[in-house]
C-alpha cells in the first residue's frame, strides 16, 4: 500500500482553506511511514514501500495496539516542542541490521506522529470520510513515549503563521469529507510549505578542486526514458557528515553516460562524473528557479532513501 499524497496549495496563488469543511495539521519534517500490524507482527514501510521495520525498534509496541491495523504517519526527531534536523531521521533508514537499529534508536530516537487510520480489525476504512477515520484513530491510539496522534487545528491560516514563526516545515490542510486515496496526489489534501525545498535526482557529481572529496552534485527532474532534465549544480550544504554520507551513497551507484537530456553548461559539466540517475536528494532553493528551470542559490538538505525517481516522476 502506498500513502495518499498532498497537492501543493500554493499553486496558482492558492490560500489556506477555511471553514468547517477543513482541518489542518503540522507538516512534519520526517520520514513518512505506514505501520501495519497483522497477527501480532509489526511492519513499517516507507512511501516507496521499502520495509524499514528493523530501523525503528522503539515502535515495536504498536503491535499491541490492535491485532490488525494500518496507520499512516511521520517519524520525526523531536527536541522539546520542535523537530530537530531531518538528517537525524534519515540516518535511521540506512541501517541494515536489527542491532544497528537498536544503537541508532538510542542515539536518535523518533516519535511516530500518526495522522490516519486505514484499517482496523479487518475493516478497510479508506472510503470513510477523514473525520470518521480521525475519530476512530483518537479512540484507538493512546499516546506513548514513541508515538502519538498528530494534533489537529481548526484555523489553518493561524497555524501556518505559527509554524513559520517556529521554523517548522509548514501545514497540511485536509477536507473532512475526503476518503483516503492510496498512492494518489489529491487536492483533498493541500500542503503549504515555508521552506523552498523540493526533491531532485542526482545525475552526476564533481570532486573538490584538487581533491577526491565530494564538492558538488548535478541534479535534475525525471523525464521519459529514465533520463533527467538538468536543474543545476549544488555545492552548498555538502560539508561535514551530510556530505560524507551522500558521497558514500554515490560511490555505490554505477557510472554511466550523462543522464541529462538537455545540454549541461560547460562550467557545470567540467570534471563531472556521471552516474545512473537513482539517488534522490532534497534541495532548498532560496532564490526559487529561473525562467529556464535552473535552481537559484541551491543548498543540499539531505538524501531521501525513502524516495525513488519514479516517485518524483509521478508527482
Amino acid at each position: 500500500m502506498r500513502p495518499m499524497l498532498a497537492t501543493p496549495g500554493t499553486h496558482g496563488g492558492g490560500q489556506v482553506p477555511s471553514g468547517p469543511g477543513w482541518r489542518h495539521e503540522v507538516k512534519w519534517d520526517g520520514i513518512r511511514l505506514l505501520a501495519e500490524v497483522q497477527d501480532g507482527r509489526l511492519r513499517l514501510f516507507t512511501r516507496s514501500e521499502r520495509d524499514v521495520t528493523h530501523a525503528f525498534p522503539e515502535l515495536a509496541g504498536l503491535a499491541r495496539v490492535a491485532t490488525d491495523l494500518v496507520l499512516d504517519g511521520e517519524a520525526v526527531s523531536l527536541a522539546g516542542s520542535g523537530p530537530q534536523n531531518f538528517s537525524e531521521v534519515v540516518s535511521r533508514i540506512h541501517t541494515s541490521s536489527a542491532r544497528r537499529g537498536e544503537e541508532l534508536a538510542r542515539a536518535y530516537p523518533v516519535t511516530y506522529l500518526v495522522f490516519d487510520l486505514l484499517r482496523l480489525d479487518g475493516l478497510d476504512l479508506r472510503e470513510l470520510p477523514w473525520q470518521h477515520r480521525r475519530a476512530a484513530l483518537e479512540d484507538l491510539l493512546d499516546p506513548a513515549p514513541a508515538w502519538q496522534a498528530s494534533p489537529v487545528y481548526e484555523d489553518g491560516a493561524q497555524l501556518l503563521a505559527a509554524t513559520g514563526d517556529q521554523g517548522l516545515e509548514g501545514i497540511v490542510s485536509k477536507k473532512v469529507a475526503a476518503p483516503y486515496r492510496s498512492g494518489q496526489r489529491s487536492p483533498d489534501w493541500l500542503k503549504f510549505s515555508h521552506r523552498p525545498t523540493r526533491s531532485w535526482v542526482v545525475g552526476g557529481w564533481r570532486p573538490e578542486t584538487g581533491r577526491s572529496k565530494l564538492g558538488s552534485v548535478l541534479v535534475g527532474s525525471p523525464v521519459a526514458g529514465g533520463r533527467l532534465a538538468f536543474r543545476g549544480r549544488v555545492g552548498s550544504g555538502l560539508a561535514g557528515r551530510a556530505g560524507a554520507q551522500l558521497a558514500e551513497r554515490l560511490a555505490e551507484v554505477a557510472a554511466g553516460p550523462c543522464p541529462f537530456v538537455d545540454e549541461v553548461p560547460r562550467a557545470d559539466a567540467a570534471g563531472a562524473r556521471w552516474i545512473r540517475p537513482e539517488v534522490v536528494v532534497d534541495i532548498a532553493a532560496k532564490g526559487g528557479v529561473t525562467d529556464g528551470g535552473r535552481l537559484r542559490q541551491p543548498s543540499y538538505q539531505g538524501w531521501r532513501p525513502d524516495l525513488t525517481p519514479t516517485d518524483l516522476e509521478q508527482e
